[in-house]
């Protein structure tokens, strides 16, 4: 038995594998687009099977599509949307630009696997694809996924990575420790402060997200082809954007301008922007940590994370930072992810956006490597590390910075002179003012006091 059979199109006939649950326009796809190993990621192809699968019980309501049909076409998009055929989506990322490979690919599957279903004939265009248009289904299953993606995963992470923090607050909040600016010694904070600045980046990260996400759920769909809704009953877009708010549970509604949503990606670079922030806020407190426990012994060593693998193939004991570093790496890879997006968000010639595929790429993997960073960060690195009171309070007796809290007493040349005693001795701060200054004992240890300096104002 040969293990291809033949298809055709409108381009004329070729061979497809026989197994494939594609046609002939998905084959001329593989065909052309050898460029990466890099296809579709899944949450992208169920945004399309929820698509047809909406759009087929819109056309059914507004009675353009038989029961029959739409059933069967409904029937078919729920296995896409449970997981089952992603092998069956083959077509590289590097496609045409308006992903026209990607929602005929759809199509094909849905309409081969609901014509087992339906036992009759249904079409990949006429029925599948009924009342749409790539240029307006590729937009949407971009805002589609996105809003899945953030909704149901990354801002739930981030709630986590916030409620972890807090935790942490509650547990070692009280201890103080040497402040730093420039890497250098400075005035002195307690563990609650220096968490409570990164829940605050988390948090603001989190509404920026979700600030952004409002225009996303504004959706491309009943524009069809350039935005003006050809071949889409003019009741379609309310009623599309009603059934897919039902299925999915996030409220999404029509474009106030289709011509806007096909014609530009400006709603996701916004979100990859505010996806960004997030990825500079995380890259930050990855950095903290890793100073905080650099060492131990030759380091800052205030905390030691959670030791979970061997951190050297030929240095026997080292432990390194890992989850920390790999959030690090996160970072980078979603700044670069933004760049890519923001160069591709200025590909929209007229009246449409032709790198929408790599768009949808790089947006869906922010979010992921973002959710599953911010989960390990806060369940494998904060939660878990432990502080070194001992080698925290050896820097805080012995920071000269302390002196600062004597200028308002003593003056800022005084002080400094003390200061710079005290480096030079590698002596306690409270030891070398009582030998400059007419200053009791008990008045430096009241005024130096390291857990009364945390709080500010006038000493």
């Amino acid at each position: 038995m040969s293990n291809f059979r033949t298809e055709s199109d409108s381009m004329g006939t070729l061979d497809v594998p026989a197994d494939a649950l594609y046609k002939a326009q998905t084959q001329r796809a593989i065909n052309n687009f050898t460029i990466s190993s890099l296809t579709m990621p899944q949450q992208f192809i169920i945004a399309l099977a929820y698509i047809k699968q909406a759009a087929a019980l819109t056309n059914l309501k507004l009675g353009h599509l038989d029961k029959t049909k739409a059933n069967a076409i409904e029937h078919a998009c729920q296995e896409i949307i449970d997981g089952q055929h992603y092998e069956h989506f083959p077509v590289d990322i590097f496609q045409t630009g308006s992903g026209t490979s990607s929602n005929m690919n759809a199509n094909e599957v849905i309409a081969s696997l609901a014509s087992k279903h339906a036992n009759q004939p249904i079409h990949p265009n006429d029925d599948v694809n009924m009342g749409q248009s790539s240029n307006d289904v590729i937009p949407t299953a971009i805002a589609l996924s996105s809003a899945i993606s953030v909704d149901k995963k990354l801002l739930p992470a981030l709630t986590n990575l916030a409620d972890v923090l807090e935790q942490k607050k509650a547990d070692i909040g009280h201890i103080v420790k040497t402040g730093r600016t420039h890497l250098m010694d400075a005035m002195p904070v307690t563990f609650e402060q220096t968490l409570s600045a990164w829940q605050s980046q988390v948090k603001h990260a989190a509404r920026g997200i979700e600030h952004a996400l409002i225009r996303v759920c504004e959706l491309a769909q009943g524009g069809t082809a350039v935005g003006t809704g050809i071949n889409a009953d003019p009741q379609f877009a309310t009623l599309f954007a009603k059934q897919l708010s039902e299925k999915v549970g996030i409220n999404f509604i029509p474009s106030d301008n289709f011509f806007y949503n096909i014609g530009s990606q400006d709603a996701i670079v916004a979100l990859s922007g505010q996806l960004k922030v997030y990825a500079v806020a995380q890259m930050k407190i990855a950095n903290d940590l890793r100073w905080m426990n650099s060492g131990p012994l030759a380091g800052l060593g205030e905390i030691e994370l959670e030791a979970l693998q061997p951190g050297s193939s030929i240095m026997p004991g080292k432990v390194n930072p890992v989850i920390p570093e790999a959030a690090a790496m996160v970072s980078a890879q979603v700044i670069g992810n933004d760049t890519t997006i923001t160069i591709a968000g200025q590909a929209g010639n007229f009246e449409l956006n032709v790198m929408l595929p790599v768009i949808a790429y790089n947006i869906l993997q922010s979010i992921e490597v973002l959710t599953n960073s911010a989960q390990l960060l806060a369940d494998k690195a904060i939660a878990s590390f432990k502080v070194n009171q001992t080698q925290i309070d050896k820097a805080l007796t012995k920071n000269p910075i302390l002196v600062t809290a004597l200028n308002p007493v003593i003056g800022y040349e005084k002080a400094a002179k003390i200061a710079k005693q005290a480096y030079q001795q590698a002596k306690p701060i409270i030891d070398i003012a009582e030998q400059e200054t007419d200053l009791s004992r008990s008045e430096l240890e009241a005024l130096l006091n390291p857990a009364k300096l945390t709080q500010g104002g006038l000493m």
